[in-house]
């Protein structure tokens, strides 16, 4: 295969698979602290938020940038990543971003002006995009065995969110009796550890039969993600837009000049033979879709706690706690019963469960039937999150291992940017439509302006009015709003309901993790369609043994 490894980990290619170790273990736990990480900066950045604003003199457009940029490099490096890190070798580049997220989460700490804070953030998000893939593809390879590999994966996933359920609290414990800087230098000692016993536990891989990167391919892929992230997420936060439509315009254009030289290197950037395996294109579109639905609800139930239930920032945190206790839970019961159901019909089954919450989200108008409904949510949603990326990795040759944990990220990252984009503009536009005739005489002209453009908008406004007058504005403000959340869930169930019998069709073949699909007998002409099929749906088996 052209993979070499060090380490004293044998890389097996024939015969069964070789049942990882301690060291393995030992390497798993570290590859969980970048993991971690990733979903912790964003968390405890939320909470950083007013304190830096106020102590750096952030203006409105700088606070946006100091959140944003983070994102858009991380998105916009993964694939690049992903690919270098199979060709220079991934423990390199794990240990290399390693090193430059730490000296960037010193900078941020220490920052003295909001253009200080942005260039680090900046550097945060080329080097948190090293992490993922990296860590991802280290996990092929350490664990060949499936059924060890699915529960590693799901330990891996499991740590976004429990970063995501640690960060809101260990982050407002900081806050509260340090600096704002101080919850960026909580990465640092993960960092230093990372760099002191990787090299010790890690093995290294890479493909020495892989040429160079393709540096104009590099810049292509930047000229897609960064301008089509920043096209959708502005034209999601201020509607139609002339410079964030050319900037999407921009990136589309670039993306399809990307693909083209794909198809004509004889060593790309991106393997685009990958999406010919049925199993991992099936998972990858599945999860894109189900991030898009997820981001878009999550926005919009955030929204709903603090705007019409009343909540503060860190109160609506908390409130997402038992989503992501419960998803935690399932990424680590999912690997188990995947090696006794086929992940087809146990991600289809979840995603019938989420499709009855978006179902029940329809019909919501309180805190508690959104929180308890995120919960279960999260918890069926997760044979998707956890299978998928099994599905996606395990799918790839070895050597493109990087290349695909670099997608399966990408899937997450554009997918719940997208949904914002386009349900969530959907849902704004309900809010915008229920809200036009329904503003009380009496609200002066600038504060009904206001109001007919965003609940937030109807808010302000109604604090500055008089009681009275604040009230009547607020309570067809807070309908309409209603009547956008159970939009946007209405048209996630229906997405999440396609995905679920997409899954239940497509991936039937495969068979649960461990186990291998029939041998298909040789086979005379079919005398039938009927035959023709089955004929197909054995080859199909043959071809993905495995999840």
């Amino acid at each position: 295969m052209g993979l070499t490894s060090s380490g004293g980990t044998a890389i097996v290619t024939t015969g069964e698979a070789t049942k990882a170790g301690r060291r393995e273990w030992l390497g798993l736990a570290v590859l969980a602290l970048p993991t971690f990480l990733v979903s912790f900066d964003v968390f405890v950045l939320l909470l950083a938020l007013p304190q830096l604003t106020a102590d750096l003199g952030a203006d409105s457009n700088q606070q946006l940038w100091i959140m944003d940029i983070y994102g858009f490099l991380l998105a916009g490096f993964l694939l690049t990543m992903g690919t270098l890190g199979d060709r220079i070798g991934r423990r390199k580049l794990l240990l290399t971003g390693a090193v430059v997220f730490g000296v960037a989460s010193v900078t941020a700490a220490f920052a003295t002006s909001p253009e200080m804070l942005i260039a680090a953030r900046a550097l945060l998000g080329v080097a948190g995009a090293t992490l993922a893939p990296s860590t991802l593809a280290l996990i092929t390879n350490m664990f060949r065995d499936d059924k060890q590999r699915a529960g590693a994966i799901g330990i891996w996933g499991g740590m976004f969110t429990l970063g995501a359920i640690i960060g809101p609290i260990l982050g407002g414990m900081l806050l509260e009796h340090f600096w704002w800087g101080s919850v960026f230098l909580l990465g640092v000692p993960a960092m230093v550890l990372l760099l002191v016993v990787g090299p010790a536990v890690l093995p290294e891989y890479r493909d020495t039969n892989a040429g160079r990167v393709d540096l104009p391919s590099v810049a292509l892929s930047l000229a897609t993600t960064l301008p089509a992230i920043y096209g959708i997420k502005e034209l999601a936060r201020n509607g139609w837009e002339l410079l964030p439509l050319a900037s999407l315009l921009v990136g589309l254009a670039a993306g399809a000049l990307f693909l083209r030289r794909q198809r004509r290197l004889s060593d790309p950037l991106l393997d685009l033979s990958l999406f010919s395996n049925r199993s991992f294109s099936t998972a990858l579109g599945s999860q894109l879709t189900y991030s898009l639905v997820g981001g878009a609800t999550m926005l919009f139930a955030a929204q709903y706690f603090q705007l019409v239930g009343g909540l503060s920032t860190l109160e609506s945190g908390l409130a997402m706690l038992p989503g992501m206790a419960s998803a935690t839970v399932a990424f680590a019961v999912t690997p188990a019963l995947a090696a006794k159901v086929r992940p087809a019909y146990l991600i289809s089954g979840g995603l019938v469960g989420t499709v009855i919450c978006m179902i029940v989200f329809t019909q919501a108008n309180s805190v508690s039937t959104l929180i308890i409904g995120f919960a279960v949510f999260s918890f069926c949603g997760t044979p998707l999150v956890a299978l998928g990326t099994n599905l996606v990795i395990g799918n790839a040759p070895m050597e493109k291992a990087g290349s695909a944990g670099s997608l399966a990220q990408m899937s997450n990252e554009c997918g719940s940017a997208l949904g914002i984009a386009t349900v969530g503009t959907i849902g704004t536009a309900v809010y915008r439509h229920d809200i036009q005739d329904a503003i009380p005489a009496g609200v002066p002209a600038d504060a009904a302006d206001a109001a007919r453009d965003s609940l937030a908008g109807a808010v302000t406004a109604a604090g500055n009015a008089p009681q009275d007058l604040g009230s009547a504005l607020l309570s067809p403000a807070h309908e309409a709003f209603t009547n956008s959340l159970h939009t946007v869930t209405g048209i996630g169930a229906v997405l999440l309901a396609g995905i679920a019998i997409l899954i239940a069709t497509k991936l039937r073949h495969v068979p649960p993790i461990g186990q291998n699909a029939p041998e298909a007998a040789p086979q005379t002409a079919p005398a039938s369609a009927e035959g023709a099929e089955s004929v197909e749906a054995r080859s199909a088996a043959k071809e993905d043994v495995q999840v």
